[in-house]
């Protein structure tokens, strides 16, 4: 055993401890800024062996499985460490752009909690287990209830196994996500085959013993007993079964809110990779849309709403795949704003064009550190200047980070032709 005592420096990208070893840095998991710790450095991963001063920063976890359950990096950090470390993430990621001193603060988007959760089940030699994945492994970690989902998914784990259970039969991994809507819970099964006509009926019996709103396998609607809806703005929308969703509702309304500020002179707005309106049908209050969505169910439930929904400007939808087909330049030019909030992958191709274009006001929305950066010095490399990037945190616990970059072109480059960036 190789032990020595390390004082704790600051939070590295994976939320470990960081201090400076007899070898150079060294992580160590659950050691906060301001501890100085016993690690034995001797095999792997250090570990701490006592913490021989405690941090006053470190606060107790929020919940019994923290260090052991994967779902989480950091809880036992208070809310000024923690928010450091996190904007910090943002602000190192900017370096590329030099835009460190254009990062607001963190806000903090949790609210009530999350939404939607997703659990594992497998069957065991003992029978079907049902929880989270254990950090750095394919282990299940049982779970009976998470302290960061909303009350409406208090109970959301002693669903779950039931009905995972009635899939598990056929010996595949079986994951059930549910979301917590107005009309009650929606529930997806994934991971199993076809359904048949009588395990059809058997669920639909569950999903009445058990209030579901609606219960579905892979998309295919079991049965829908209520409307699995949320509100945008003023406008009700009914979910495409295991839909995307921002996390928390704090987070959407909080997103919204700077996306909306951010477009306040604009009055011809696209809105690419709109999903199911999050930013589209709030846009429409005040300014013309044109939303753009390549996933058919997303596009459905925006056009639902839309003719549900009185008293919004115009806001016309196309089913677009923007990675293979994006607005092209000639597209581009009856708009004054483009707002984006592409996946993980980002936007590059539909970014490209926009670098080249003259739109005065890009608004982007990202889920992805890396490839909001790629992104964004797209836009730059085209003559667009990054005014701000907000962090919003609503996976509370986590370095995952919501961003919403503004982006202005000056007037003076506004005619000046452009070739396309390769």
């Amino acid at each position: 055993m190789t032990v020595v005592s390390l004082d704790i420096l600051r939070l590295g990208t994976k939320g470990d401890g960081v201090a400076n070893g007899p070898n150079g840095p060294v992580y160590v998991p659950r050691a906060v800024p301001g501890d100085r710790v016993t690690v034995d450095l001797a095999y792997g991963e250090p570990e701490i062996v006592s913490i021989e001063t405690a941090s006053p920063h470190r606060v107790a976890p929020i919940c019994d499985v923290f260090g052991t359950c994967g779902g989480c990096l950091m809880q036992e950090a208070d809310e000024q460490a923690y928010s450091e470390w996190k904007r910090g993430l943002v602000v190192e990621a900017m370096a590329p752009l030099k835009a460190g001193d254009r990062v607001a603060p963190l806000i903090a988007a949790h609210g009530e909690g999350r939404r939607r959760v997703t659990f594992h089940a497998r069957r065991t030699d003992s029978g079907v287990e049902l929880g989270f994945m254990r950090a750095r492994s394919h282990e299940l970690i049982p779970v009976e209830h998470c302290p960061l989902l909303t009350e409406g998914l208090r109970h959301a784990a002693e669903i779950a196994l039931p009905l995972a259970t009635r899939l598990a039969s056929s010996g595949k991994p079986i994951d059930v996500g549910i979301t917590d809507t107005l009309g009650g819970l929606d529930v997806d099964l994934r991971g199993y085959g076809a359904v048949s006509a009588q395990l059809r009926r058997t669920l639909a019996n569950d999903a009445e013993h058990y209030d579901l709103a609606r219960l579905s396998v892979h998309g295919d609607v079991i049965v829908e007993r209520k409307r699995a809806e949320i509100d945008i703005g003023r406008a009700r929308v009914s979910l495409p079964p295991g839909g995307f969703l921002q996390a928390t509702q704090k987070g959407e309304e909080v997103l919204a809110e700077l996306v909306t500020s951010a477009l306040h002179k604009s009055t011809k707005v696209a809105d690419l990779f709109c999903g199911i309106g999050t930013f589209a049908l709030r846009i429409a209050e005040t300014a013309s849309v044109h939303a753009v969505e390549s996933n058919a169910p997303a596009v459905a439930a925006l056009q639902r709403a839309l003719r549900e929904t009185q008293g919004l400007k115009p806001l016309s939808v196309e089913a677009r795949d923007l990675f293979r087909r994006p607005l092209t330049g000639l597209d581009l030019l009856k708009f004054d704003a483009i707002v984006l909030d592409p996946p993980r992958a980002g936007a590059e191709a539909q970014m490209r064009v926009i670098a080249t274009s003259a739109v005065p006001l890009v608004v982007s929305v990202s889920c992805h550190l890396g490839t909001f950066v790629r992104d964004a010095e797209l836009l730059v490399r085209g003559g667009y200047r990054l005014v701000s990037v907000t962090p919003v945190d609503q996976f509370r616990h986590s370095s995952h980070v919501e961003l919403v970059g503004v982006f202005e072109r000056p007037a003076s480059t506004m005619k000046r032709p452009r070739k396309l960036l390769g």
